[in-house]
């Protein structure tokens, strides 16, 4: 049981240092922070389950799955990185705003 615990606090805080630093990199405001933590700590966990489901003993420590889930958190911080770019686009001017 002791395994587990440190291997969901460390889970945490890795994933929380993903997000972090991958704010850091590319800047923007609070909100994405939160955007980006969120991510890497839903990527990570999801990560980590499909590492044990399927096995992948790469990178593994103790009960975490260190490789698939940090690929996991990662695919999940470009994911949300590009959604939010996506949403940030400013809307195409309405033709009849000018009347």
């Amino acid at each position: 049981m002791v395994g587990i615990a440190s291997a969901l606090v460390l889970g945490f805080l890795l994933a929380t240092a993903y997000g972090a630093g991958f704010h850091v990199l590319l800047g923007g405001p609070a909100r994405r922070l939160l955007l980006y933590v969120l991510a890497a700590w839903l990527g990570f966990f999801l990560g980590h389950f499909l590492g044990d489901l399927l096995n992948i003993e790469l990178l593994k420590l103790g009960a975490l799955h260190l490789f698939s889930a940090s690929l996991g958190s990662w695919l999940a911080l470009i994911t949300s990185w590009w959604l939010a770019a996506y949403d940030a686009r400013p809307a195409a001017p309405h033709a009849d705003e000018d009347f």
